[in-house]
């Protein structure tokens, strides 16, 4: 896909990687902009910047999800590139009390789901649409420390897998963003964890890979290269793998039971 020209739909812009998105497609060419976050104060200041219209919605709402893309349709026309990018983060396992797991998992995976149920009717009729599903490369291999984090990522990946096989034929393109550690707010405090073992990347730097992707309208867009690598480990020796990995556990401190 060529960016330039394109009508353009970003959730969880207010910043972050979605902010540095909203900016590199307004550096690129978009014809226009909505955009989309909780934080309404954070998000009319983007907006205001890259001449974006502004819909704040809680992305962990149903209503809000369904209803923003209406707007946005109706602002736009039609919606040529939809990016679903909100997500958020929760340490912990098993013991992370049911409220929280049940948070994240309509933050990171329902949303998506709910944007696309509203945004893929239309694409579909016309046989021409993008999606971009920001995940996670923990959404390929895992997160140590963070389980609920780990099993949503993988649901996001895996729901974008799902509908690039199903609508592919029919005009449909998707991609999946999956990067290790990226400097936002979601990061701060934890420059020296574990997703940074390959190093903390710039949300601008993460841009060039999300481009250079969408131009070949390839599925994976891997910003740290390393990545396909580790993939490629995992799926060659899975035992080899979980015993790596379980090494790195160690390094960074075994938990125990709270």
């Amino acid at each position: 896909m060529d960016i330039s020209g394109k009508n353009i739909v970003v959730t969880g812009a207010a910043s972050g990687i979605g902010r540095a998105l909203s900016r590199r497609f307004r550096a690129e060419g978009a014809a226009k902009l909505v955009i989309t976050d909780v934080n309404a104060e954070g998000l009319e200041l983007v907006a205001k910047e890259i001449g974006a219209d502004a819909i704040a919605a809680d992305m962990g709402s149903e209503a809000d999800v369904t209803n923003f893309i209406a707007q946005a349709e109706q602002s736009l026309g039609q919606i040529d590139l939809l990016c679903n990018n909100a997500g958020i983060s929760i340490p912990g396992g098993p013991e992370v009390s049911t409220e929280d797991w049940q948070t994240i998992w309509q933050i990171n995976v329902m949303a998506h789901i709910w944007a696309t149920r509203a945004a893929l009717p239309n694409m579909l009729k016309r046989g021409d649409g993008y999606l971009l599903h920001t995940a996670s490369a923990a959404g390929l291999l895992t997160q140590i420390g963070s389980a609920p984090y780990a099993v949503t990522k993988h649901a996001a990946v895996a729901y974008a897998e799902w509908l690039a096989i199903t609508y592919g034929d029919q005009g449909l393109k998707v991609s999946a963003l999956c990067p290790q550690a990226v400097r936002t707010a979601m990061t701060a405090g934890h420059e020296d964890g574990v997703a940074s073992i390959d190093g903390m990347m710039e949300p601008e730097v993460l841009c060039d890979a999300v481009i250079a992707t969408l131009a070949r309208e390839a599925f994976l867009v891997l910003p740290h290269p390393e990545v396909e690598t580790y993939i490629q480990r995992k799926a060659g020796d899975y035992d080899r793998w979980l015993s790596g990995m379980r090494r790195l556990q160690t390094q960074y401190g075994a938990p125990e039971w709270p």
